[in-house]
């Protein structure tokens, strides 16, 4: 089976921000660290087949616009209220965009966390 794994790139806080998710998901957060010590990049499994990835970008590639578009993290959730928990404890410290709200067979709602990041969140209701 196909699996899709988010690779998000961040400026420096990789780390902060992967700290974040893990109290919201739980798991373990994972180092990958090159010869020199240097984290090459970051990992959190979340569920059974499903993995969160990232990276500090390389100071000679510039920095990551946290602005802009860097695309969105879809979370299918099991129940109403696990997706009303992970909406709050994400969006906290970010905006929200769309609250949630059922419509179109979904509950669900979108955001940008603290650290830039843009998520949907949704329970299907059909």
């Amino acid at each position: 089976m196909l699996k899709i794994n988010p690779w998000i790139n961040f400026n420096g806080n990789a780390q902060e921000a992967f700290d974040f998710y893990k109290s919201v998901f739980g798991g373990e957060v994972k180092k990958v660290l090159n010869d020199s010590g240097q984290m090459m990049f970051i990992t959190l499994p979340i569920g059974n087949d499903n993995m969160l990835i990232a990276n500090n970008v390389p100071e000679g590639m510039g920095e990551v616009s946290e602005n802009e578009n860097r695309s969105k993290i879809a979370a299918s959730t099991e129940s109403k209220e696990e997706a009303e928990r992970i909406f709050n404890d994400l969006s906290s410290g970010g905006s929200v965009e769309v609250p949630m709200s059922e419509g179109m067979g979904s509950y669900m709602g979108m955001f940008r966390d603290k650290y830039g990041i843009e998520w949907i969140i949704q329970f299907s209701t059909n």
